[in-house]
């Protein structure tokens, strides 16, 4: 079917929505169908073809367009819009050129606007660069012109079954007995910051280890885009940041949420990211009493992010090294690193204790690392004390 054609009968559509205030869906599919057969009468089609035009039409009515096909197929991961007229998919791991398009900038940039709309955030000229997400948790990054020369481009990465311990240890990820061991150290309430590449599962494998909270404790999450899903802890708060509204008022950041968690009587602070200066405030909230907290953060090992959390804390403060190192020793207990092999599988790395500061450098304990060798008994944590069976 034309575009034209959709496009004639879709304003139709709107129009008799409008008119006559549909609001369920059942009632706009109601809608759609009478249009369509009025429009058939005179203009004969298969019956293929009218259930193409009633799909079509309904999702750019009440989804995304054109994207809903791309969001709906499990085996796409990621969908790259570069532009109106060029739209690249990932799917099972390679990158290709979708042969759909959209007609025109217009109706790129209407999906753009629903997009942030449902969540109150705002782009535009002023604000080309946002995060956003889509109801069913897949990320979504959009950049405006200027900034973006080819035209808006959208990047959405799509939201993966959600994981559970189980799962990985399936998948190969890691070890049982590495998950057990894991496991014991969550509970045990260590300060554990998960660091990887991007696409590494950093906030996937966050999702895994919640399981093993306690169900009782008290847990607040703070996020750019809530993306967590922590089903098993009953006293659960979750903060999302808020961007500046149109007057460039009203920013609510992960440093302020953070500050403003500390009054709530939290047991554990979960921070979905830490990418600034929001990592001082993190830091400091491990450090007073909130032991198991969680956090993430990119890096390319577990080394180059303790030197990523000293760049961070020095955009917060102009504190000495050895004091910002100070805090990194004593507020965070373990860092698991995560990694994406070739082979598009992923992996836990590495896993490292921080014990303190020697001669002003970390002193560390490499735990397990992903070369063969087990994971170290926890005896030996045991046996200093640091761990409660």
């Amino acid at each position: 079917m034309e575009n034209r054609v959709k496009n004639r009968i879709k304003d139709l559509i709107l129009d008799d929505i409008n008119n006559n205030m549909y609001v369920e869906d059942s009632d706009i599919i109601k809608c759609i169908d009478k249009n369509i057969n009025d429009y058939i009468i005179e203009n004969p089609i298969s019956l293929r073809e009218k259930i193409q035009l009633q799909k079509t039409i309904y999702n750019s009515i009440k989804k995304l367009d054109i994207l809903t096909e791309l969001l709906e197929d499990k085996t796409i991961k990621e969908i790259m819009i570069n532009s109106f007229n060029e739209i690249f998919i990932d799917k099972n791991g390679k990158y290709k050129k979708w042969e759909k398009t959209f007609e025109n900038i217009d109706q790129l940039e209407n999906i753009i606007q629903q997009i942030v709309s449902k969540i109150n955030r705002i782009v535009n000229v002023s604000n080309p660069i946002v995060d956003a997400r889509l109801e069913d948790g897949s990320r979504v990054h959009i950049v405006l012109p200027p900034i973006a020369l080819k035209g808006p481009c959208v990047t959405i990465r799509k939201f993966p079954e959600r994981l559970n311990m189980k799962k990985l240890i399936e998948y190969e990820s890691l070890d049982k007995s590495t998950a057990d061991f894991l496991g014991v150290l969550v509970k045990s309430g260590y300060n554990i910051f998960i660091s990887g590449g991007t696409g590494s599962g950093k906030t996937t494998f966050l999702n895994a280890l919640s399981e093993f909270i306690p169900e009782d404790d008290r847990v607040i999450t703070i996020e750019d885009s809530a993306e967590l899903n922590i089903s098993n802890v009953k006293n659960l708060v979750s903060l999302e940041t808020r961007d500046k509204n149109v007057e460039g008022e009203g920013e609510i950041n992960i440093s302020m949420l953070i500050k403003a968690s500390l009054r709530m009587n939290p047991d554990r602070i979960i921070v979905g990211e830490v990418r600034g200066k929001e990592a001082f405030d993190m830091l400091q909230a491990m450090n007073t009493g909130h032991d198991g907290s969680i956090s993430t953060g990119h890096a390319n090992s577990a080394y180059d992010m303790l030197s990523r959390l000293e760049t961070m804390v020095l955009m917060a403060e102009n504190l000495p090294l050895r004091a910002i190192r100070q805090q990194i020793a004593s507020s965070i207990d373990i860092i698991i690193h995560l990694t994406k092999l070739k082979s598009k599988k992923r992996i836990v790395q590495e896993i490292i204790e921080l014990e303190g500061l020697e001669d002003e450098n970390y002193k560390t304990n490499t735990l397990f690392r992903f070369d063969g060798k087990s994971l170290k008994k926890y005896n030996e944590l045991k046996n200093r004390g640091k761990i409660n069976t």
